[in-house]
């Protein structure tokens, strides 16, 4: 199998991520820094106070200088607590991207040289995780890594998550930050590939696949799915297997073309001028 990476969405907002936290931690150093330098300032002058009153035999004012430095002394900035390492929403990014990593080698080496795995296809509708094209047709694939247990019902997506004693410790739905379910989220940007490739003479219907890898995934009640729910690898191999279509090697040539061309053409219009 041929890999062509596209983009790498989920690597550059986990350098994001990661820039934020460096820049956080270098703010932080920095008004420490600054507040120390201020600490001093004030400790030397109470000091030179002090030391000129007691040169003076001002004996009154000698003993509140004494106690103003003793106050000043205890009051040193608190140190800041060096990071613990990564934040929670880098180590997220870089679980779903290693759960994006293995679909991509399992597949690899499960098909043949006919087939090419497009990763981060981006157009006007949004971003596919991979696409994946040879002779049994176009497949669509998002990957979630859950550790929850997930409920669909059409485009409704909620996940409930358990301890380890069966104890319900969180609940909610499943959507990215505009609001979209996994299922809208793969079909908006499928459903445009579609009409692009159907207006170039090349109509190709594209198979939809949501797969769940993280190894604590599970899905409970599923009804009026609009896309395939699996939870490894061997079940897409299983879609692939039983595809009824059949793209001939002319053909998967011309889509993949197609498919690069749409995705740079988008990815130009999303880079700033």
């Amino acid at each position: 199998m041929r890999l062509v990476e596209l983009s790498d969405h989920p690597g550059g907002m986990l350098r994001a991520a990661q820039r934020q936290r460096r820049a956080a931690d270098r703010r932080v150093h920095a008004r420490y820094a600054d507040a120390m330098t201020d600490h001093e300032t004030r400790l030397r002058r109470a000091q030179a106070s002090r030391d000129k009153a007691r040169a003076q035999h001002r004996w009154l004012a000698w003993l509140r200088g004494i106690f103003a430095v003793w106050a000043l002394r205890r009051r040193v900035p608190a140190r800041p607590v060096p990071a613990s390492g990564p934040s929670d929403r880098e180590e997220s990014l870089a679980a779903g991207m290693a759960g994006e990593q293995q679909i991509a080698t399992e597949l690899g080496a499960a098909l043949g040289g006919e087939w090419v795995l497009f990763r981060g296809y981006r157009n006007s509708r949004g971003e596919i995780d991979h696409l994946l094209l040879g002779p049994r047709g176009i497949f669509a694939i998002e990957v979630k890594y859950h550790n929850a247990t997930v409920y669909i019902s059409g485009d409704d997506w909620r996940f409930e998550k358990f301890d380890r004693w069966g104890n319900r410790v969180e609940q909610g739905r499943i959507a990215d930050r505009t609001g979209r379910s996994p299922s809208v989220q793969l079909n908006q940007p499928a459903d445009e590939l579609e009409r692009f490739l159907d207006s170039r003479g090349q109509p190709a219907p594209i198979t939809r696949v949501v797969v769940l890898n993280h190894p604590r995934s599970r899905v409970g009640s599923r009804q009026h799915l609009t896309v395939h729910v699996v939870t490894s690898s061997r079940e897409i191999l299983g879609l692939v297997n039983g595809s009824r279509h059949e793209l001939k090697q002319g053909r998967l040539a011309q889509l993949a073309r197609l498919i690069e061309q749409d995705h740079s053409f988008h990815n130009k219009r999303r880079l700033p001028r």
